[in-house]
């Protein structure tokens, strides 16, 4: 997540302060990272957990050089099958990580037991709704609208094709900062990970402007033909990311949360 306090700036052990609101932090975030290294080697590279205990985590020291196209296309198409490794539904932990919930940075993230299959309906009750307490009542209202908007359905679409279980592998948080590219390609590090849709990680690429972000979503959708319309939903997709910005931090992201959202009232 932009701006989390609780990770150092450099790649490299990276220290966790334990906090009541993030016991079960650790846990997730290994338990995420192994679920999603084991779609390798297909899938995207994973950084490895070397160790870790109830409150903090370590990991190898990754040595940053410029992004180039090609470690863009690379990435894109491993990325399609880390997604095409499934979920058994729309909010699914990792394996082995049973918890009330999870954290995508240092905010809760619902993660419910039920299968629900409207992605609308999902992403409006779970990834949406949990935040709008943090707005005011305009934004509020106007938020409000787009979660039963989408709760009735009317913007589910499709995963992409190479996906045939109910949900996608996602990063769930899948910033800039987020990306480590390295002499042999772009490593993953701090996931939210979760069953979604596949649409948000490629979605949440350009919030904070990760480098080629045009050329990782057009060698994914090679590999893993995307829903016709895509491109019309990235703001859609960019949303709960957005909502949660709002929650840490307020102020300026909410002027730009309602921004995107008056796109699809």
């Amino acid at each position: 997540m932009a701006s989390d306090e609780y990770y150092a700036s450099t790649v490299g052990y990276m220290p966790f302060r334990k906090t009541d609101h993030r016991m079960n932090a650790i846990d997730y975030e290994v338990a995420g990272l192994g679920w999603l290294a084991a779609a390798q080697p297909a899938g995207a590279q994973i950084v490895e957990v070397l160790d870790h205990g109830d409150d903090w985590l370590t990991e190898p020291e990754l040595s940053s050089v410029r992004p180039t196209r090609q470690a863009a296309e690379d990435f894109g198409r491993r990325l399609a099958h880390t997604h095409a490794a499934g979920a058994s539904h729309l909010g699914a932990p990792p394996n082995g990580f049973r918890p009330d919930g999870g954290y995508i940075g240092r905010a809760p993230l619902p993660l419910p037991a039920e299968h629900i299959s409207s992605w609308g309906e999902f992403y409006a009750r779970y990834r949406i709704e949990p935040y709008l307490d943090s707005l005011d009542a305009d934004a509020r209202a106007i938020m409000s609208t787009l979660v039963d908007r989408l709760a009735s359905g009317v913007f589910d679409h499709d995963q992409p094709a190479l996906v045939t279980e109910p949900a996608s592998r996602i990063h769930g948080d899948m910033w800039s900062g987020n990306l480590i590219w390295t002499s042999n390609g772009v490593v993953l590090i701090d996931p939210a990970a979760q069953g979604g849709h596949a649409e948000e990680d490629l979605a949440s690429l350009s919030v904070f402007g990760a480098p080629f972000t045009s050329e990782i979503r057009a060698a994914y959708n090679e590999e893993s033909p995307l829903a016709d319309g895509w491109q019309d939903r990235i703001g859609l997709h960019q949303l709960h990311m957005l909502m949660v910005h709002c929650f840490l931090f307020g102020g300026g992201y909410v002027g730009e949360t309602v921004q995107v959202a008056r796109r699809y009232l």
